[in-house]
């Protein structure tokens, strides 16, 4: 199996030549030290990291697997050293609060980061990202007396974080949770109750492990108005920061999993264990979706990270496997075969897995762009745009990302072919720690009905109207570009479908609501299709003038204007399949009656 590479020159040139990180942060006093060579010194530590520390011990986690002994989790062999080079490294703070331990740092640092990360070694990285999306909840939703108690400690890596929000028989519909919280006198609760699915419930990489869980108050509302948030500590904290006796949190077993096999997944018991509350009575799903909004950025940064991880192995293969001659006639005279490079049908499955990949990772820098421009933009009208770009951007990101990210670690297996399907390889791996990225933080079918449903058709389309102004002063800024124009058309025309599938929905909806479900699906892959096309055209003329100023290597930009060709001229048809389903509407789905399936 070849070993990741982290792709720093792609990142770079995403950082400084398309999105101009210096610029932007230069504009906001809170991230205006952040140059160039900061970002340039931090991504290369990092990079080392993904590839010396957590690649080597990727296929060793996933073969000895996380397993449970006496009631505590043990990871596999080489993690729990890994994890205290990470502490040691500074890296848990990164983004954190400087008032708690934190250094502050943007986003977009963090998302290029835990991309590499993922593609090293993804079990590894879902213990650091649970952390991290913690501790954002916790500083914006928490008091202060809970904030000095757990975020220095959390920041510093000693202590984990996690999110308790799936029972056994409430999964999506969290409204039915049984979780309760019974109110204490010295002002805690003890939650009782059981949870599932829950990543890093339980492992030996810290000393304390601190549970984000949803729960009811026995005399709570009904449905989702009655969920309130819980700080849960596995070992209770004393007055004075250290800890103290457990605190009947329990695991009850782990999951066997498809993928992600050094990750722990936990069947969490809580046994009138004390708990703190976050925030307000009844208000837990809303600030617990501060979390839940960073961790679903998130897994679109593991789609991007494997897929990345899958094209390096494939296109590393197909210049070496030697299989058949090309169709035009031998390329190397001297062998008995041609490398499977020279067939175009490995050549579409590579380009396919290349500019979705790149376009992936664009679109995740776009939206961390976001949320820093939400967070530390002194103007208010600036916040306001980034937070609903946010809203829109990060349904699609999550689902698209993912999608294709299992795509293309598929397309990277077919193009090994038999070894594609041996363990050693590494891509049967990556299709197996991939496939759960489409499911978990909202499975992408509930992603995409949140897009269509409430970011879309209840909002009227003005969330929609934000990003389609983007886009279109994108193409007004390009229209002396005579290179570009031909793209340009294609990309407006996609932008005019988008708008048309728009306003046919909102319609529909005013008679039908089953329309809003039944279009769901192909309206996020249209979403998603026209994201990709604006990250493709800015790509393309990002390259275009560094290739007439001379700022990068002539044949890495041309080979970034070739495969943005590829995408205008083979992957975006596709939309107009997608228009046409968005348009038979719900009657073909809802024909049926459920004795007919």
């Amino acid at each position: 199996m070849g070993a990741y590479r982290a792709p720093l020159r792609d990142i770079q040139f995403l950082l400084q030549n398309v999105f101009q990180a210096e610029k932007m942060f230069a504009a906001m006093p809170q991230t205006e030290e952040v140059s160039d060579d900061l970002i340039t010194a931090i991504l290369d530590e990092a990079g080392k990291i993904a590839e010396h520390l957590l690649s080597p011990i990727n296929q060793t986690g996933d073969q000895e697997a996380c397993h449970l002994e006496n009631g505590q989790v043990l990871t596999p062999k080489g993690f729990k050293e890994a994890y205290a080079a990470y502490v040691e490294g500074g890296w848990p703070s990164l983004t954190g609060d400087v008032n708690y331990g934190g250094q502050g740092m943007p986003k977009v640092l963090s998302a290029m980061i835990e991309e590499m990360f993922f593609g090293a070694n993804s079990s590894f990285c879902l213990y650091t990202i649970l952390t991290t999306g913690a501790t954002l909840t916790l500083n914006q939703h928490a008091s202060d007396e809970l904030k000095q108690t757990y975020l220095p400690k959390m920041l510093a890596g000693t202590w984990a974080g996690t999110m308790c929000l799936t029972e056994p028989h409430a999964g999506t519909d969290l409204g039915l949770i049984h979780t309760k919280a019974v109110p204490n006198a010295e002002g805690s609760y003890a939650v009782t109750g059981t949870k599932i699915f829950i990543t890093a419930g339980d492992h030996d990489l810290t000393d304390n492990i601190i549970h984000l869980v949803l729960a009811k108050l026995p005399d709570a509302p009904a449905g989702p108005r009655g969920i309130s948030l819980f700080l849960v500590p596995k070992i209770n904290v004393n007055a004075d920061g250290s800890l103290g006796a457990a605190n009947n949190v329990t695991t009850g077993s782990i999951e066997h999993k498809m993928g992600i096999k050094a990750s722990a997944t936990c069947v969490m018991n809580f046994e009138n264990s004390t708990g703190f509350l976050v925030g307000e009575l009844n208000n837990g799903l809303s600030n617990l979706f501060t979390m839940m909004n960073y961790e679903r950025l998130s897994m679109g940064l593991q789609g991007n990270g494997l897929a990345e991880s899958s094209y390096q192995l494939a296109s590393e293969y197909a210049k070496e496997r030697l299989q058949g001659r090309a169709a035009a006639g031998p390329k190397q005279t001297d062998k008995p075969a041609d490398p499977i490079l020279v067939h175009a049908d490995v050549r579409r499955m590579l380009l396919t897995m290349r500019v979705n990949t790149l376009a992936g990772r664009a679109l995740s820098l776009y939206s961390a762009f976001q949320l820093d421009i939400a967070r530390f933009h002194p103007d208010d009208a600036a916040r306001k745009r980034a937070s609903q770009l946010v809203s829109l951007l990060i349904p699609v990101q999550k689902a698209y990302c993912t999608d294709r990210g299992f795509e293309s670690c598929v397309l990277g297996q077919q193009v090994l072919g038999g070894h594609g399907y041996i363990a050693e390889w590494g891509l049967e791996q990556n299709v197996r720690d991939a496939r759960i990225a489409q499911i978990y933080e909202g499975a992408n079918g509930i992603q995409a009905l949140d897009l269509m449903g409430r970011k879309t058709v209840r909002g009227n389309g003005e969330l929609l109207a934000v990003l389609i102004e983007e886009m279109e002063e994108f193409i007004a800024s390009q229209q002396e570009n005579s290179e570009m124009q031909s793209g340009l058309e294609a990309f407006q025309a996609l932008i005019d479908e988008l708008k048309e599938s728009t306003a046919v929905v909102i319609e529909n909806a005013k008679e039908n609501p089953d329309e809003i479900g039944a279009a769901s699906y192909s309206y996020m892959e249209l979403m998603g299709l026209t994201l990709f096309c604006f990250m493709w055209q800015r790509i393309s003329a990002a390259a275009q003038t560094a290739k007439t100023n001379n700022e990068a290597s002539a044949d890495y930009l041309d080979g970034l204007i070739k495969s943005g060709d590829f995408f205008m001229q083979r992957l975006l048809p596709k939309s107009k399949a997608l228009v046409e389903e968005i348009k038979a509407g719900a009657k073909p789905l809802m024909a049926m009656t459920a004795d007919q399936f």
